[in-house]
Order: structure tokens, then sequence, then C-alpha cells
């Protein structure tokens, strides 16, 4: 053992005898130390240093198995300062690995009992002494058999909330089913919509005029309601409500037993329309009535359905494009609404799945540019789920006519609220492309796109689409249930787009309300039909 000390004594190296390896150098502070403290504490370290040394090359070499918690310190310590290092675990981990490598391709033994749970497999492995490849293969099976499982409860689950999606809630249907029968005995409910003095409005394009269709008077009141309610100028609102024939007396009675004072409400029967007939509108009855089409939306969506190639999310968005909804006249409505009333100028359509939140009257203020639709663009945002959209998400480039004629980074747009200037629609082919396309598509048994009314759309539209400001529409709260519910407040019109509609069981709790509170609870058929406020 050798002690050196520089000339400034600012460093000491102790060394060992033969100069072969540096153990320590110590560096010496300008001040603080005293040389007594130094002094002993050279000492020390000459006096442990060695021993050390000579009790952790002793215990490597030995190789002990067994050894005492200081001979164990040694032991360990002794290689990290000679510069080695012990590697029986990297073996272990390496043999591992190999074992994984090896069951991984492997077939699972036939004979093996696969344990359902943790504690029974601790417990097998207890009692039969598994080796380490067997272990592995268990683990194999066990994630296998799980994997499986979870597959097949996803995939029940989105069968489970399609059929909920696709069905009409006991509720609803008690409620259309009661006013349907207050109107044959109520002549209140037959009252004219609206009266007579008021019919000049309907084509009076002073006001604004709001376009809806559907079949659900619920959702239709909150509609109505919330945009009544959200408006500076109540007085000025016309809407056109627009129905099937099944469900015309019932809304026509809850709107009559309910007017929304003082916005003008008219309600409308599809038959009541003179001009949608078969002759002009060949291809929605050629869906309505194709055999295939039909059991493309209402057969069994299992059967043929391969579900060990397909994703969660990619059965989610075929069962969502085999919605019966997609085959109704009424989801195509709004492609003739020039036709409909050749009286207005400009109107804005909404969905029955929204809620307006804010005076919409802005709107008929946006200079469009020569353009005839309104709607927010949804490929500018950063959320993949809802503001992410290009024509690639919608329409199957693989095929031919496809991808000569569209383009996938095309941007979509949304349909649940539209600006319309019917003027300017008016002097272009948009109903003939849309008709055209539709008919396409039912040539290629539907392979060039599989949901509803929104791609023919996107192709009619292509060069006369006006983007709005984002904030006028929020989409995804049908779907997404992590909706920033900051966000939802600000936002002009929210849209429960997708299949958990606040009217249903499968609705998000956390954007329930925004929907809830212009219901009315206190309404004799609605408290009658138990339509409860959650």
């Amino acid at each position: 053992m050798q002690l050196q000390f520089s000339p400034s004594m600012r460093s000491i190296t102790i060394s060992s005898n033969n100069g072969f390896i540096d153990l320590m150098k110590i560096k010496v502070a300008a001040c603080h130390i005293s040389y007594r403290t130094l002094f002993h504490t050279i000492l020390i370290l000459a006096f442990l240093l060695p021993f050390v040394f000579i009790l952790t090359a002793v215990v490597t070499l030995e190789g002990v198995n067994k050894c005492s918690s200081f001979d164990c310190l040694g032991r360990r310590l002794g290689p990290r300062l000679l510069g080695r290092v012990d590697d029986s675990t990297q073996r272990l981990v390496r043999d591992f690995y190999k074992i994984l490598n090896e069951v991984k391709t492997g077939e699972i033994p036939p004979g093996l009992k696969l344990p359902n749970s943790f504690d029974q497999m601790v417990s097998d492995m207890k009692n039969n002494q598994y080796d380490s490849k067997t272990f592995a293969f268990m683990l194999k099976g066990m994630m296998e058999k799980f994997e499986k499982e979870i597959r097949e409860s996803k995939f029940a689950e989105l069968m489970n909330k399609h059929f909920a999606a696709s069905s009409v809630p006991k509720g609803i249907n008690c409620l259309s089913l009661r006013l349907t029968d207050e109107y044959s005995s109520n002549a209140h409910a037959r009252k004219q919509l609206p009266r007579p003095e008021l019919l000049p409005m309907l084509s009076d394009n002073s006001y604004r005029h709001f376009i809806l269709s559907t079949d659900n008077i619920l959702a239709a009141s909150v509609v109505v309601a919330s945009t009544v309610q959200s408006s500076q100028k109540p007085e000025n609102i016309v809407f056109h409500v627009i129905t099937d024939k099944k469900t015309y007396a019932g809304m026509h009675s809850w709107f009559a037993l309910n007017p929304p004072s003082p916005a003008i409400v008219e309600v409308k029967g599809i038959h009541q329309f003179d001009w949608l007939t078969r002759e002009n509108v060949p291809v929605l009855e050629a869906i309505e009535s194709q055999n295939g089409i039909r059991n493309y939306y209402h057969g069994n969506h299992i059967m043929g359905a391969n579900l060990t190639d397909t994703t969660p999310r990619k059965f989610a968005s075929k069962l969502q494009a085999r919605s019966p909804k997609y085959i109704s006249l009424l989801n195509h409505i709004r492609i003739y609404i020039p036709e409909l009333f050749p009286n207005l100028d400009k109107v804005v359509f909404l969905d029955d799945d929204v809620v307006v939140q804010h005076d919409l009257s802005p709107l008929w203020e946006i200079d469009m540019n020569g353009k005839v639709n309104g709607a927010v663009e949804t490929c500018k945002g950063e959320d993949e789920w809802v503001m992410s959209k290009h024509f690639r998400n919608y329409f199957n480039f693989s095929h031919p006519i496809i991808a000569k004629h569209l383009d996938p980074d095309e941007c979509a747009w949304a349909y649940g609220m539209n600006v319309f200037d019917l003027q300017t629609w008016r002097m272009t082919n948009i109903r003939e492309t849309y008709h055209s396309w539709l008919k396409e598509n039912l040539r290629s048994n539907m392979t060039m796109w599989k949901l509803g009314t929104l791609p023919p759309a996107l192709i009619a539209f292509r060069g006369h689409v006006h983007p709005i400001d984002p904030s006028w529409h929020m989409l995804g709260l049908g779907y997404q249930y992590k909706t920033d519910v900051e966000n939802v407040k600000m936002a002009a019109v929210i849209h429960y787009n997708g299949q958990s509609k606040p009217w249903l069981e499968i609705g998000f709790e956390n954007l329930r309300p925004f929907w809830n509170k212009y219901v009315n609870y206190s309404n004799d058929f609605v408290r009658n039909c138990h339509i409860m406020e959650s």
C-alpha cells in the first residue's frame, strides 16, 4: 500500500504496492479541513482498504454459495471494485427469453390444463412442480383464452349496442301512440298548424326558416325548444318539421298542444308533398323495396362475418353503416329541400339529435361566396374520431371508379347543421349527381361506400361547400364520452351523432344533461309514458 501526496497537499492517491491499480484518489478542499482530520482519515482508510480488498477477492474466487451478511457484502462489492459483474441474473433472463421464443411458435400441449385464475395457477405450480417451459405454455394458453373471451364479449357488446341504437325506446313509442290517439279524439290536437293568419309566413324570406326531418317526437321537441329558447328574436323563427305518415298525427298533436310561441311551426308528412313521387325518387324507391338491400340493413349482421379477421373498431363501423335509418326517406329528404320548399331562398337544416345553445340568426348573414352548403369541415382537428375525417374515411378507394374520380385526402364536412342557399342550389345539378352515384353504388353491390347519406352528399356537393367556423357545430357527443364539457358549453350547436343518443339508455351520463334541460318533463304525456329525467 502506498500513499502519495501532491506537492500542494490538495490530493492524495492510495494505490497498491506494485502500483497496478489506484484504489482511491482524494481531493482535499482548499480550506475547512484540518490536518488532524485528514491524518485520521488517511489512517482509517489505510487500515480498512487492504482488508476489504483481500476479503472480496477471496470470496469472489472461491465462489461461496452460502455466506453471512458480512461475507455477502464482500462478495457483492468485490467484483464491482475489481471491474467485474456477476452475469448469473443475465444468464437466467437470456434462458427465459429463449424458452419464450420457443413457446411463441410452439403448440400448447393438448393435455395441459389451463387454470381459470392467478390463484389457481400458483396452486397448480406448487402441486405439480412445472418446469419453466410448461409454465410458459401455461401463460400463453391463459392469455390466448382470455383474449378470445374479451374479443367475444366486445363483439357481443357492439351488437347489443347496435340493436339498442336501432330500436325505439318504450317511452318514446308510448309518447307517439298516446299523441296519435289524442289526434283522433281531441280537436285541439288537430287544429291547423300554423294558424290561418300565419300561413304567409311559411314562405316569407324575411323570417329565419329551419327544416327538421324526423319520426322522433321527443327529439323534435328538444330541437325546436332549444332553438327557440336560445334565439334573441324567437318571433322571427319558422320551423318546418317533416315526418313520415305513421308519425304525422302524433307529431302534429305535440306541436298543436305545445306550441313553441312566439315561433311558428309547420308539421308536414312525406305523404303530403306532391313532388315526392316514385318518378322523382327512383333510387330511394329501389332502396326501400329491393330485398338484397333490405337484408343488408335488417339481416343478421354476424352471419358471414369473420370476426377473427376484423377489429372491434372496424366491426363497430360496419354496424353503424348498417343502421336501418339509412334506407329511410326521411334521412334522404335533405337532398330534395329546394324542390320541397320552392319559395324559400335560405334555410338551416338540423338533424333531430342536435341541441341548439346559441342564437343562430347570424348564420343567415354569412356570405356564402356563391356556394350552396355552409358546413363545418371535419378534417382540421386533432381528434381522430371526429375532426380528422377525409374522403378516405368514407369511400373504398380500392374500387376503380372511386380511385379514378375522388381524392382520398379531400376534406370531409359535417351533416346535421347546414346552411343551404336554395337559390344557388336550384342552378346546380347536385340532386342529379347524388342520384347517379347512388345508382352506381347499388350496381356495385354497395362496395363503393357503406355509410348512409353522407358519402353521396360529399360527392354531390363537391365544389359547392362553404366552410363555416367549427364553433357553430360540435360533433361526436353520441360516440365519444370523453368530450370536453367546457367545449360543449361554448358550442352553438351540439350534435349527438353516433349510437349513444341522449334519449337512449346507452347515452353518456355526463353529456345527457345538455339535452335533458330542454325536455318538458312536466308534460302529462311525457310523465304518463315514464320518460323520466335521469
